[in-house]
């Protein structure tokens, strides 16, 4: 079966959730992007009562277009589901996130959120994190400061690995949304990710790392055999 098929499946179940006069928060990545347009077949479908805040630029600009309500966490500071793909899940339900550069408003928002459920196709279980490079956005001042920091944050968690500047396929270096710019940490392994995370939380010029610890109520995995629902 395609990973498109897959993706959809599990975006199709997440979607049993969701119920008339929700607050939603709409995740950002191939498989979150397949969530809002099932979500806006849905609510025209059924007339529900929605209203939405999306995790990035591109999910809001797809939002706006299928004609989902939107408002900001300014508005509307708590939410009471956000469902959101992932580009590492280990069975704890930690995750890693960031491949899409929107991992900084995708933990905002799905802080604000009571519940939180991952979409993804059954390729991103892994048995630890670490494989997928972890995202750690940063601010651009300073960069090389930052990121000599970070190097001995990593090393003090267990780990060790490059870390990478990503740029665009021009060459250019990529910014955020929120105008950052993005180290890619390639270590490999995490052997404690709960560590990790402490140790990046100290380090003055990031903005945020993608590591989500304990933030998934579950994970919905599409498989080729059917779904399976993780939880925590």
């Amino acid at each position: 079966m395609k990973l498109d098929q897959l993706k959809r499946d599990a975006a199709a179940e997440a979607l049993k959730s969701v119920e008339s006069g929700m607050r939603l928060g709409l995740g950002t990545g191939s498989t979150a992007k397949i969530f809002v347009d099932l979500l806006a077949e849905r609510m025209k479908a059924e007339s529900l009562r929605l209203i939405c805040v999306p995790t990035s630029e591109a999910t809001r600009i797809q939002a706006h277009n299928l004609g989902l309500p939107l408002t900001t966490l300014e508005e509307t500071p708590e939410l009471d589901l956000a469902i959101d793909g992932a580009d590492e899940i280990d069975p704890q339900l930690n995750l890693i996130k960031g491949g899409g550069a929107a991992h900084l408003r995708e933990k905002i928002v799905e802080m604000a959120a009571k519940r939180f459920i991952v979409i993804a196709d059954e390729t991103k279980l892994v048995a630890n994190l670490g494989k997928f490079p972890l995202p750690l956005e940063c601010a651009p001042f300073g960069l090389e400061a930052t990121r000599r920091q970070l190097e001995k944050a990593v090393l003090s968690a267990g780990c060790q690995g490059k870390l990478v500047l990503r740029r665009k396929a021009t060459g250019e270096t990529l910014l955020t949304d929120g105008g950052n710019v993005i180290l890619d940490a390639h270590l490999g392994r995490i052997v404690d990710p709960a560590k990790l995370a402490e140790a990046l939380d100290h380090v003055t010029g990031l903005v945020e790392h993608g590591l989500f610890i304990g933030m998934a109520e579950r994970a919905i995995l599409a498989t080729s055999t059917g779904l399976r629902t993780l939880t925590r």
